[in-house]
């Protein structure tokens, strides 16, 4: 049997500052979505309160999960996260599950929130990369010049992540600030406009809904919301500071993400009655509609700046989370160990990146109609990680000496229960906030494709003792003998 230090275990440098690890989160939280969703979808299907509330609640749900998922990554700071840690409470099957669940969601985020590019450019720039009409998907067009436009994008942050995590961390920084900014100006300019009121709020929930069901709708996407702050897991082996820090700068993401998210929705509800507002269909987009009555050409600018900071930060987060995800489950070896390769001079997570583009930029040739069932079934696969991180975080702590305190369990059990309510939200069909049945077509794809790469790998996974893959997952720590001792291997070597 070889010895550990016969085996080659892979690593990551350690480049990720405090600033750098919160804006990861924070930018990948704040998407398009924010700046899209009010006149969308959250004025007109829950009201301005509902929608605030909902935020509210929601937030706070997943703040149990960060608490727990917080306790595990402050005590083992492992690259891949609640990938590593359902290894550590269930298994290698387990965790594929719970892997193979998130790296789905991670893809389709980047690719969609690259779409979000054309809906900015529809708005600030109408005709200038419209030319070249290849075909319409769902009444989507499909331009060839916007296409040139989002693939450029997905290529330069492909080559920033390939280059090194220590650049990517400056610019995730420098974009979230501007992004907070922006939003800071947002609703300045909206709170002094002459007809603010907050008459122009009521009614505080859609006309036909209860308050209860407005407020349940958003919290149901909750998980779809808040997505992000459980990238910081993922960068874990990267911080260059106290692990411990890690639930604070999830919570703080948390906390940004619901400010912002409410922040925005007020702002448009604001300035004029918002139901009159969200039933104009010759706006185009309503938030560009408010900020352009508040602020001017020069609103225009900011939103226009804020908008593209959110959208390349969810980019760039979720390249650094799915690479590092990618790249744990190789170094396991359940999935090929070339995702596990690192690049020599850079010291990043290469082929995990390649892997991640060549996705990422067919993704726009189905255009935003079509990656939107995708990112709705998403949802599904984050929740099972929340699900999963909670899960864990309950059975190891009456293993590891780290974990162990009166706090751990019972805010995993909180954890657990937030994750299913979510869960049920969206899967039950009476909820209203159930998922498309072209979701469920989506996800049904994923997970038969997931049988099928697990069948394969199969063999490669049963062929490495457990002693073994356990210390690439996991490392040579506490957990590492606790998993060695629930498994009955004794004859380790130190």
């Amino acid at each position: 049997m070889a010895e550990l230090h016969d085996v080659d275990r892979p690593t990551l440098e350690k480049s990720m500052s405090p600033l750098a690890i919160w804006a990861l989160a924070f930018g990948a939280i704040i998407g398009w979505g924010a700046f899209v969703m009010p006149g969308l979808r959250f004025l007109p299907g829950f009201g301005p309160l509902g929608s605030v509330i909902g935020f509210v609640v929601g937030g706070i749900m997943l703040m149990f999960v960060a608490l727990a998922y917080g306790r595990l990554v402050g005590a083992f700071p492992i690259a891949g996260g609640v990938f590593a840690f359902a290894y550590a409470a269930f298994g290698p099957t387990l965790s594929f599950v719970c892997g193979w669940a998130l790296v789905l969601g991670y893809l389709s985020i980047i690719a969609l929130n690259a779409t979000a590019i054309v809906l900015l450019t529809r708005f600030l720039l109408p005709g200038v990369f419209e030319f070249g009409h290849l075909y319409t998907i769902v009444d989507w067009h499909i331009y060839a010049g916007e296409l040139a436009l989002l693939e450029a994008v997905l290529v330069l942050f492909w080559y920033l992540n390939y280059r090194g995590a220590d650049i990517v961390g400056k610019i995730q920084v420098a974009l979230a600030i501007i992004l907070a900014a922006g939003v800071v100006l947002i609703m300045a300019g909206a709170y002094i406009y002459p007809t603010s009121s907050l008459a122009n709020l009521q009614p505080y929930f859609a006309p036909g809904k209860t308050p209860l069901a407005c407020i349940i709708a958003v919290t149901a996407i909750a998980p779809w919301l808040f997505v992000g702050f459980d990238t910081i897991p993922q960068a874990a082996e990267e911080f260059n500071f106290k692990p411990s820090m890690s639930t604070t700068l999830m919570i703080l993401s948390i906390v940004c993400g619901i400010l912002t998210y409410a922040a925005i929705t007020i702002a448009v509800a604001l300035v004029v009655p918002w139901e009159s507002l969200v039933r104009d269909f010759t706006i185009f987009w309503h938030t560009g509609h408010v900020v352009n009555l508040t602020l001017g050409v020069p609103g225009s600018v900011i939103l226009g700046l804020a908008v593209l900071s959110a959208i390349l930060t969810g980019i760039n987060g979720f390249y650094i989370a799915c690479s590092r995800l990618l790249f744990s489950m190789g170094r396991a070896r359940i999935l090929p160990t070339w995702f596990a390769e690192i690049h020599p001079t850079h010291k990043t997570p290469a082929n995990a990146l390649n892997f991640i583009l060549v996705l990422v930029i067919i993704a726009p040739f189905f255009g935003r109609e079509v990656l939107s069932w995708v990112v709705d079934m998403s949802s599904i696969g984050t929740i099972i990680g929340y699900f999963f991180a909670s899960l864990a975080s309950y059975r190891l702590a009456s293993e590891c000496a780290h974990l162990k305190g009166g706090s751990v369990r019972p805010l995993a059990i909180l954890g657990c229960l937030s994750s299913l309510i979510c869960l049920g939200l969206l899967v039950l069909p009476f909820s209203p906030a159930s998922i498309s049945i072209h979701s469920w077509v989506v996800l049904g794809i994923w997970t038969v494709l997931g049988f099928v790469v697990y069948y394969m790998r199969l063999a490669a996974v049963k062929s490495i003792p457990e002693r073994e893959r356990a210390f690439l997952i996991l490392g040579d720590n506490e957990l590492y003998h606790m998993f060695l001792r629930r498994m009955g291997i004794h004859d380790y070597i130190l």
